[in-house]
């Protein structure tokens, strides 16, 4: 096929929809000013773009206070802000699921290694992958949590994990509990009173189907822990500049620096388009999903995903007998024009709970709205070509 097909929608979605492109080329080339460091008119308009997509990406998680909307340059640097802005020392507890990116992992090692914090795994089914409440249960009494980090979505297995239960669990013991939404929002339904977290950390790039250069955290506003968050990034906000303090209100107190306002008017344009197309893209990427899956069962490849395809969201990794990820992806590349992914996909605990370690990780498939049925069935007919 002479088109690209594109099968790695988890690393970053593509193509966007066509507003996107033409929103950010008309902001970079008319509106690119310094939000906040002008009252012209342009500086204006570029500001009301950004306190818009604060407004969108609130409703999008059914809070009523735009300004608990906070925006960093990616998810990676929201994590960052986040765990260096928690209060650590020797007696916190902290519980990750094996299912977690290194956004979080790294972060959170780098700040035991410093202060003597402890990391824990929270207990999941290595078969189905479900949630051991019970062995949690157990743990939490032994080691009290101070923070939980869950990830919604796993970018390998693509398991939808149940975030509510843990969640609940998790606030009987005093835990903040702090959510990667990187895969989720956009597709999966995310409501933070309704899930019981403190902060959704999210991607503009993955199912918000925005730019690269834009992500952020969500503050649940009935939540404290704005007042318990430190500043963990100085500089000029454009407001209360005689200060030398950081303000203190939001989203200002974790916002230094010039925003990237091209990228916010591209993830303000692909909010408006998901807002009018979001049940058309579930369905159709679910249709697709089940389609590759049952495909994929048929030609006997080893899959990691969960046993209850209704906890699980368009990403399928898997191995192929008698190859090693990165040769199958690499086949897949040079002589199919078909784009995969291949490796640890920047995850290290979840190929130790799913036992891919030795192989190299696996191979992992994604998909997006913007694929189409015929390029599933080329996928299959190229991969039944590597394996038979």
């Amino acid at each position: 096929m002479e088109k690209l097909v594109y099968l790695d929608n988890a690393a970053t979605t593509y193509p966007k929809p066509a507003i996107v492109y033409e929103k950010m080329d008309y902001v970079n080339r008319y509106l690119c000013f310094n939000v906040g460091r002008g009252s012209y008119k342009g500086a204006r308009e570029s500001a009301d773009i950004v306190d818009e997509t604060r407004k969108l990406l609130a409703e999008l998680v059914k809070t009523e206070k735009p300004q608990y909307v906070v925006f960093s340059p990616s998810a990676t640097i929201a994590f960052n802000v986040i765990v260096n802005g928690l209060e650590w020392d020797i007696s916190k507890n902290v519980f990750v699921s094996p299912f977690e990116h290194n956004a979080v992992l790294r972060p959170l090692y780098s700040i035991a290694q410093k202060n003597g914090a402890r990391l824990f795994e929270l207990p999941f089914n290595k078969e189905s992958f479900e949630f051991d409440a019970k062995a949690a249960k157990l743990l939490f009494e032994e080691h009290k949590p101070d923070y939980v980090f869950i990830t919604h979505v796993s970018n390998v297995t693509g398991y939808i994990l149940p975030v509510k239960e843990i969640a609940e669990l998790a606030r009987k013991y005093g835990a903040v509990v702090i959510l990667d939404a990187a895969q989720s929002l956009g597709f999966v339904e995310v409501d933070l009173m309704e899930l019981g977290v403190d902060i959704a950390v999210f991607a503009g790039h993955k199912n918000l189907y925005g730019p690269l250069g834009v992500g952020g955290f969500i503050i649940n506003s009935c939540s404290n822990i704005d007042g318990v968050l430190k500043d963990a990034i100085f500089g000029g906000t454009g407001s209360d500049s005689l200060n030398l303090e950081m303000p203190r209100d939001l989203p200002g107190k974790f916002e230094a620096g010039s925003p990237n306002i091209v990228a916010i008017a591209g993830l303000n344009a692909a909010l408006k388009w998901l807002k009018e197309n979001i049940e058309e893209i579930r369905s159709k990427k679910k249709k697709l999903t089940l389609e590759l899956v049952g495909e994929l069962k048929n030609l006997g490849v080893k899959l990691y995903i969960p046993s209850d395809l209704e906890s699980h969201i368009g990403i399928i990794s898997m191995n192929v007998e008698g190859f090693r990820p990165e040769e199958v992806s690499l086949v897949l590349d040079r002589r199919f024009n078909i784009a995969t992914r291949a490796g640890y996909h920047c995850a290290a605990l979840v190929h130790r709970f799913l036992g891919t370690v030795e192989f190299g990780g696996t191979l992992r498939i994604s998909l997006g709205y913007f694929n189409e049925k015929r390029e599933i069935e080329y996928f299959i007919e190229s991969l039944k070509s590597i394996v038979f």
